[in-house]
């Protein structure tokens, strides 16, 4: 069985078949009444970077690396000047699943380091399409070099010079790019009988917001929706493409998102995290609940919901099981096998851990959500107009200072609250039996946890884009400065 996930930078509330008003998205919408819908899906962070080494490893972030600890609950990413990536002993997915004779291929955002260590090839992926970091830019090339675009092991040009985005317009025609490299990754893998692992890791949900010609003001919901209205049309051509050439069945499919929609780009770039609370950043349902959608014909019946909790990581054991692997048995594994969720319907109890940096927020088990810190972000930055959580002040949820809930969690039943608005009464027993429960998967939690070296604390312009593999060629080699390694600064 090949299999395939697509990542993207996606709201709760973008698709229709989760809500979305105006019914833009037909191929996902339709991907879902063919498939299963995953209406409690989560990502192992609010943010891009520690998600996608969560997926890849089927590891939190705390375990794998990916967090910082240079402010406590802080949020780290893989900006171009970061000098940690994913480390060589953690072992990813397209590793794993060379064994089994499959072909990797990431298209689009790796987000997994830059430096050369850290390169995609070097990690399991056989083929690369797209660039270690996202569209941001454009850059001067004398302070910040403009980020490149690789081919497997060589760059090939640079955003905003070779790969244009109009920011103006917001046109760039990239989704059309990682599209057709899709299409023919699949034929050539079918033509080999050659079973397949496609990570499409597309990126034009984030700001600034992209679309090509043909989808330019064509959504009701503005550039956002144009961007969304492509990446669906995308999506419908990479299944019906599968279909046409009959290896549907034998593929496995999974859409999902990285991190609850950008609100501090709403509300012209941000997207819709449907009744839930605050968005990406943030540890509240908005910054990590996730639409998610399994599609397998012939083996996933159709029109199916599950509200099983799950979570990015699954889909690092989920994969495995289908390739009819074993997980590492010499670390701890966070992902749980979803194969007898999406074809038996069962539900396997699990927790959920969200986190920010180096600190528990929040655990859910059940219906049931307690949060043992609070906070959206500082006083200082929500004052320059930095807002996770635009028209949604909750009174003491949304904090704008760290508030621990250590000894008295602040309790949600998300069945009935699924915004986080009202908390329920400390003084309930409906309260101390949940909060009893959750406070022992906890303990468990620390007891075992032993967090890995944080790859997210140095910071230094010398390791900057300035000549990646293959710029000699192309005559798009630029000057380091000196190495004056500091100590990265993330103010949320």
């Amino acid at each position: 069985t090949s299999s395939g996930v697509f990542l993207l930078q996606m709201g709760w509330g973008d698709l229709g078949a989760f809500g979305e008003p105006s019914k833009e998205t037909p191929n996902l919408d339709q991907m879902a009444a063919e498939g299963m819908l995953f209406l409690d899906f989560y990502t192992a962070n609010p943010l891009c970077s520690p998600s996608r080494a969560a997926l890849l490893t089927g590891r939190l972030p705390v375990r794998n690396g990916f967090y910082t600890t240079n402010g406590h609950a802080r949020n780290a990413y893989t900006p171009q000047d970061i000098v940690g990536g994913i480390p060589d002993s953690e072992l990813l997915l397209p590793e794993l699943l060379k064994k089994a004779g499959y072909i990797n291929k990431i298209i689009g955002k790796w987000h997994l380091g830059h430096r050369p260590q850290f390169h995609p090839l070097k990690h399991g992926f056989d083929e690369w399409f797209g660039s270690p970091n996202c569209h941001f830019g454009p850059y001067d090339n004398r302070e910040r070099p403009n980020i490149p675009v690789y081919r497997d092991w060589e760059m090939i040009g640079r955003y905003y010079e070779d790969f244009k985005i109009d920011l103006k317009t917001g046109e760039a025609n990239l989704t059309q790019l990682y599209l057709q490299e899709a299409l023919d990754f699949i034929s050539k893998q079918q033509a080999s009988q050659q079973p397949f692992f496609l990570y499409w890791a597309i990126d034009a949900t984030h700001a600034p917001v992209y679309a090509s010609k043909q989808f330019l003001g064509t959504s009701q919901r503005g550039l956002y929706g144009d961007a969304v209205r492509e990446i669906d049309d995308s999506v419908g051509k990479i299944l019906n493409h599968l279909q046409q050439l009959g290896i549907s069945e034998n593929t496995f499919v999974f859409f999902t998102s990285d991190n609850g929609a950008a609100l501090i780009s709403a509300p012209k770039q941000g997207g819709s995290n449907g009744p839930f609370l605050c968005g990406k950043q943030t540890t509240f349902e908005g910054g990590m609940r996730e639409p998610a959608i399994a599609w397998w014909p012939g083996h996933i019946p159709a029109g199916g919901v599950s509200h099983q909790l799950g979570n990015v990581m699954d889909l690092f054991s989920t994969s495995l099981s289908l390739a009819g692997l074993q997980p590492p048995s010499d670390r701890q594994i966070d992902g749980i096998d979803l194969l007898p969720v999406i074809l038996q319907g069962k539900l396997i109890d699990r927790p959920i851990f969200y986190y920010r940096g180096n600190e528990l927020m929040a655990v859910r088990a059940g219906l049931y959500k307690a949060h043992y810190w609070t906070w959206s972000n500082s006083w200082e930055e929500h004052s320059k107009g930095i807002d996770f959580c635009p028209g949604q002040s909750v009174s003491g949820v949304t904090t704008h200072t760290q508030e621990e809930h250590t000894y008295l969690p602040l309790l949600f039943h998300l069945g009935r609250d699924p915004g986080e608005k009202f908390p329920l009464s400390f003084a309930s027993e409906e309260y101390q039996r949940a909060v009893e429960h959750i406070s022992g998967l906890v303990q468990q939690h620390k007891a075992t946890l032993v967090p890995g070296q944080p790859q997210l604390n140095v910071c230094d312009q010398a390791v900057m884009n300035w000549s990646p593999p293959g710029c000699e060629k192309l005559g798009k080699c630029l000057k380091a400065p000196e190495s004056d390694p500091k100590k990265c600064s993330w103010p949320h």
